[in-house]
């Protein structure tokens, strides 16, 4: 039986991608508010990056939810009726309920079809982090794999998918939860750059702190070199909130010491640049088991 991966939008990687690989690869866009009228997140589609980023730099607060049960009820049914045993790559559920509405979806699909064939993965990861893992199972289903060997590579190496965010604007973490108004007020005026990292529970959570832009570009450089491994094999997305010049410079701190099988550079779509703000960069790739922090 011939298979197919679904994944959601906050995987970010770039709509080139997502319509090259259409063959196997489907997607649910995540719900977004802006101004009152709901979005579905599809990779800068409905909503073009650039406008949606100068909506953020306008002052503009989106809000974003769940893709529930009925959605994926039907994109599940789709593909099954097509004849596809299907794998679905889902949005941490440390971050987000999502993950448990895959589960209902397939439990009630299972219940109509019992012959549905339906493995849903907690990828324990977001943003690129999460695409870094759907890139490498189209990888493996492109080449010929099969199913349960996609899924046992998924299962062995999603806590080795390594993701670091550096954020420019602690407004966007303060309006988060995630950082008190005066740290974000004193950070603001020390210049001070957080670096934030997902851990092995699937949640975002600070790594460190560094004081200008420059210098948290080359921790992220730092971070890259540290823990990729057979980098010749190794697929790096360098992901940006609208700031396609840093990332440019961040993949040269990059390269000047790794030599990864492909970079791609994706602008960050509407989900997770709604939480982080304009101007965030990442880097994420599948290496070494995360650091446990």
């Amino acid at each position: 039986m011939a298979s197919i991966i679904i994944t959601d939008s906050t995987c970010d990687l770039t709509l080139e991608y997502v319509q090259e690989n259409a063959d196997l690869l489907d997607t649910l866009g995540m719900p977004v508010n802006i101004d009152g009228y709901e979005y579905l997140d599809d990779f800068g589609k409905s909503l073009p990056h650039e406008e949606f980023y100068s909506k953020l730099r306008s002052g503009i607060m989106p809000s974003t939810a769940q893709i529930n049960m009925f959605r994926f009820k039907e994109m599940f049914k789709k593909h099954y009726k097509a004849g596809k045993s299907i794998i679905y790559i889902g949005f941490s559920s440390g971050m987000s309920g999502t993950y448990i509405n895959s589960l209902l979806a397939r439990q009630e699909i299972l219940e109509e079809y019992p012959d549905a064939d339906i493995t849903v993965i907690d990828s324990l990861s977001a943003s690129i982090g999460q695409g870094v893992l759907v890139v490498e199972a189209v990888d493996l289903l492109r080449q010929g794999k099969t199913k349960e060997e996609i899924v046992d590579w998924l299962e062995t190496h999603k806590l080795k998918s390594n993701h670091w965010f550096a954020v420019d604007d602690l407004n966007y973490l303060k309006k988060g939860g995630r950082i008190s108004a005066t740290t974000a007020v004193v950070g603001t005026a020390l210049n001070i750059k957080p670096i934030l990292t997902v851990d092995n529970d699937g949640k975002l959570g600070p790594y460190s702190n560094v004081r200008g832009r420059k210098k948290s570009l080359k921790f992220l450089a730092d971070k890259v070199h540290e823990h990729m491994v057979d980098e010749e094999k190794t697929t790096l997305i360098i992901g940006h909130g609208d700031c396609l010049e840093d990332a440019e410079m961040l993949k040269e701190y990059i390269l000047e010491e790794s030599t990864p099988k492909k970079v791609i550079i994706s602008q960050l779509s509407a989900t997770i640049a709604s939480h982080v703000g304009p101007n965030m960069i990442a880097a994420a790739f599948v290496g070494d088991l995360r650091e446990a922090k």
